[in-house]
């Protein structure tokens, strides 16, 4: 059967890509746990620096080091969210079929972008 006739991913190719994003998803909550923790301790160390000039130096770059650090917390939090929908998608049995053209997903496409639910050509056809 080609790849062109098949309508879903064989119990097999769903395990591959189930530890392949529950591999991913331990990478990502244990990023997300180091980004948090270091947020809290610039928070705590951000109530006694030196005074004067330096001071609102300091505290403008830590504001823009927080401001980064809360974007890349929010941001792989919105990548745990999507792996952990993959995850969804596997069980019932939608993984890897593209939301707007029905088609597999190429897997070399769903290697590298475990939680996309688009193929390649669906998302190129929606910038354009």
């Amino acid at each position: 059967m080609s790849n062109e006739e098949k309508t879903r991913y064989s119990e097999a190719e769903l395990n591959e890509f189930e530890e392949l994003i529950i591999e991913k998803l331990e990478k990502a909550k244990n990023e997300l746990k180091i980004l948090k923790e270091t947020l809290n301790k610039s928070n705590d160390e951000g109530t006694d620096s030196t005074s004067g000039n330096t001071k609102v130096l300091e505290d403008g770059a830590d504001t823009a080091e927080k401001e980064n650090l809360s974007q890349l917390a929010a941001r792989q939090q919105k990548f745990i969210n999507n792996l952990e929908s993959a995850l969804v998608r596997i069980k019932n049995g939608t993984y890897g079929i593209c939301s707007v053209t029905g088609k597999l997903i190429s897997k070399d496409r769903l290697r590298a972008v475990p939680h996309t639910t688009q193929s390649i050509e669906a998302k190129l056809s929606q910038q354009s």
